[in-house]
């Protein structure tokens, strides 16, 4: 109830700040275990993603964000994000991931593994990927463009701006035959193509 009343709120005022437009919803299962896999432009991306979607999403994070306060810690953990270790080498993230994967929610990750400096997509780590081979679950390319000008990494506040978010068609592990790295390329590749469309989009809406 608490995820469904913050989604309700913020699916009012979101598209009032950012003028939001999100497509291919269809690419992203109603039900069962799935990976969004995202670029990563600002601290907006997770709310952006999980107000484009009628499902509840599950949110991936960095330990770091969650020593900010008892507060802030409980309302993240209240909306669904779990802690990991974005160096790597994190068994218990690792394990955390599949143990909500295999009760059938849909994981959002980013794998860039960082928020973009100058907007671009940087390049992917594996270890989601590897993850889907294990689990089985199908990983969604997703694209966020404009988020990175409303709340560069240097800024303190969010501005109102455009935002684009674009899902594409799932990757299935089994398509892969154990070939992480591979999936991996493929992602990014999608990632990219949605990113430019929907960029074009986003300037012929400015």
């Amino acid at each position: 109830m608490w995820y469904a009343f913050l989604q309700f709120w913020a699916r009012i005022s979101f598209p009032l700040l950012f003028c939001i437009r999100v497509r291919g919803r269809e690419n992203v299962p109603a039900r069962g275990p799935v990976i969004i896999a995202a670029n990563h432009q600002s601290f907006l991306d997770p709310p952006l993603v999980g107000v484009g979607l009628d499902r509840q999403v599950h949110y991936m994070a960095r330990k770091s964000l969650f020593g900010y306060g008892r507060l802030f810690r409980w309302l993240i953990e209240s909306l669904n994000a779990f802690p990991v270790d974005r160096r790597g080498s994190d068994i218990s993230g690792v394990r955390e991931t599949m143990r909500r994967l295999e009760n059938g929610a849909a994981v959002l990750v980013f794998p860039e593994g960082t928020r973009t400096r100058a907007g671009e997509i940087g390049p992917f780590k594996d270890g989601i990927f590897m993850i889907a081979m294990r689990s089985g679950a199908p990983v969604v390319p997703t694209a966020i463009v404009g988020a990175h000008e409303c709340w560069p990494r240097h800024a303190a506040f969010p501005r109102p701006g455009v935002v684009h978010v674009a899902f594409g068609a799932a990757l299935w592990p089994q398509d892969y035959s154990g070939q992480a790295h591979r999936m991996m390329d493929d992602c990014r590749a999608a990632v990219r193509e949605l990113y430019e469309g929907a960029n074009a989009a986003r300037r012929g809406q400015q």
